[in-house]
């Protein structure tokens, strides 16, 4: 039977993932599976630095644009159309890239998201009015009260995660992570993890000149066409969120901008803090290129070794 790879790539925003995948599927000759959990959103393009078609260079490239920001998606949709998704290419490729910063995706992947209840109306209306007339500190205090353990591990600032985390503590009366197993379920497929981090201040300059490309590139125009869905979750992410305060006269374009920036720039560190709790990674510098193809050989060829 042939041998059947995964090449995850993980790392924070703004460090290379993007053009390093598109390089090694060009390398493998596959496709590309997007774990960004807001590339996924048709309507978002600038904000999210989505790759343009140019960039893409014809290799195929998967949730990017697969749905709107009206549309009810998490994790647990995400992983089930991941893996039947991959049972298809991995019927013509032997090697497929999964690339993105959003580690709840990338595990969803590679160990699978676990099973738990979803919330009636009752409690999802009690939520959305808790978000509505508190913001998301309201539910950042709620979640600390309920589950304090998931309040220290949650990017805070994502509302969709915390007040799914909220659905289950309310539903089930029990804390959120006391329910979450964490089974690694079995893949029909190898996986090998790389990721990709650099020093803070390499880092962090690569992320303000980002967002100050994006500035240039149209983000405050792509922001005031999406004013109408601001209150959706999938709108309530670093970029989106400030600039819609600034368009409501709530501060300033340059301190919404700066703002951004520093946003941005804890969410990196987040993001790498999740990712450094898997033993499975393997860290490159981004512009380790050749050592990171070697590597990816190097491994795939033991796997097929040690199927003889």
């Amino acid at each position: 039977m042939p041998v059947k790879t995964l090449i995850v790539i993980a790392g924070p925003t703004a460090i290379g993932k993007t053009s390093l995948s598109i390089l090694l599927a060009q390398q493998f000759n596959c496709s590309i599976l997007s774990a960004d959990s807001r590339q996924f959103f048709k309507e978002l393009n600038i904000g999210t630095a989505k790759p343009t078609a140019q960039e893409m260079q014809g290799v195929p490239h998967f949730f990017i644009n697969s749905h709107s920001v009206t549309e009810d998606y998490n994790v647990g949709k995400y992983e089930a159309d991941a893996i039947e998704l991959l049972d298809k290419l991995f019927l013509k490729d032997d090697v497929v890239i999964l690339v993105g910063g959003s580690g709840l995706y990338i595990d969803a992947v590679c160990k699978g998201f676990d099973d738990l209840p979803e919330a009636d109306a009752v409690v999802r209306n009690k939520i959305n009015t808790l978000y509505e007339t508190d913001g998301i500190e309201g539910l950042q205090n709620l979640l600390k009260q309920l589950d304090e353990t998931y309040y220290n591990q949650v990017d805070l600032q994502n509302p969709q995660r915390i007040s799914r985390a909220l659905e289950v503590c309310l539903t089930t009366g029990k804390a959120y992570s006391s329910l979450r197993e964490g089974k690694t379920k079995q893949r029909n497929f190898n996986i090998i993890k790389i990721g990709l981090n650099t020093s803070r201040e390499i880092l962090y300059k690569r992320i303000n000149n980002r967002v100050d490309a994006m500035m240039e590139n149209g983000f405050l125009e792509e922001v005031k066409q999406l004013q109408q869905y601001k209150h959706l979750n999938s709108l309530q992410t670093v970029g989106y969120k400030e600039l819609f305060d600034s368009l409501d006269g709530k501060t300033e374009l340059n301190t919404a901008i700066d703002l951004i920036k520093q946003n941005t720039r804890r969410y990196a560190k987040r993001q790498l803090t999740w990712f450094r709790r898997d033993e499975e990674i393997k860290w490159f510098e981004p512009i380790e290129l050749q050592s990171i193809f070697n590597y990816l050989k190097s491994e795939i060829s033991n796997f097929k070794n040690s199927q003889c």
